[in-house]
């Protein structure tokens, strides 16, 4: 076991190798990182030792929470980063900029409510579901991205070795579960059953956020069942909040006006 002698008096540079020591023991990585700087700093403000301290700690903390965050976006699988900030709202002006920063408190998810983003490609839906999915997994929630058609084929695996409760029980601890692309294929019986073993096991506990390029009534393309297909919407609208992107694709939009300025220039 390893001890510190204490002696009053301590040169700087010996001061400077026990806290090393003592923050490597403790694993506090970021005061060890950040201690010379703050000390420093707190020398030149004349920062009480109360002061000094309450700095050290909190920029531990802060560093420990950006880490967990870090590790939550990673987890979730996000196949690319967005953000809300990089969201053009003037280019989608059927997304109302207010309802989309209120979803982004993520009360909803809190709750346990769905989330669905419907529209046409290129209008802003899966933009918009990887950004609140990575503001929740940011506020502290266990979040998980994936692909409807990747889920289902995922579960139909499960199922053929003898595992689906535990892939459903998975799929059913994480605080938000992102589906996308819902609707671009269709599902046959046995896979649309599994989807909804998957929505049932979180029914009202944790949040679903779908997005889908099909409206509701449309929806009997991708699960042919029209008694299933109802029971899936009820359990996707249920409490929740829908946002409809529009059809106009803002990505063909910006692509046709570099096209056309690049004419204009050469």
């Amino acid at each position: 076991m390893t001890t510190f002698k204490r002696h009053r008096g301590l040169t700087e540079q010996a001061a400077d190798a026990a806290v090393d020591q003592a923050c490597r023991m403790l694993r506090l990585p970021t005061i060890r990182a950040q201690f010379p700087d703050l000390a420093e700093a707190a020398a030149r403000d004349q920062m009480s030792y109360r002061g000094f301290l309450a700095e050290l700690l909190m920029a531990e903390c802060d560093d420990r929470a950006r880490r967990r965050s870090e590790r939550r976006i990673k987890a979730a699988a996000f196949p690319r980063e967005k953000s809300l900030r990089a969201f053009d709202f003037d280019a989608n002006p059927s997304v109302d900029p207010a309802v989309i920063h209120t979803l982004a408190t993520c009360e909803w998810v809190k709750k346990g409510l769905p989330l669905c983003l419907i529209g046409d490609s290129g209008t802003g839906k899966s933009h918009l579901l990887i950004a609140l999915g990575t503001e929740a997994a940011m506020a502290g929630y266990r979040v998980k991205y994936t692909l409807a058609t990747k889920l289902v084929n995922e579960l139909v695996e499960a199922a053929d070795e003898k595992v689906l409760t535990k892939t459903i029980a998975r799929y059913g601890r994480v605080d938000l579960l992102c589906i996308d692309e819902l609707g671009y294929m269709e599902l046959d019986r046995r896979g649309a059953e599994l989807l909804f073993q998957v929505l049932t096991e979180r029914e009202e506990k944790n949040s679903v956020a779908i997005a889908s390029n099909e409206s509701f009534s449309g929806w009997t393309k991708t699960f042919t069942d029209p008694r299933l297909c109802a029971a899936i919407v009820d359990r996707l609208t249920f409490g929740g909040n829908l946002i409809q992107t529009g059809t106009e694709s803002y990505r063909l939009a910006l692509t046709q006006a570099r096209t056309a300025a690049q004419d204009a220039a050469g």
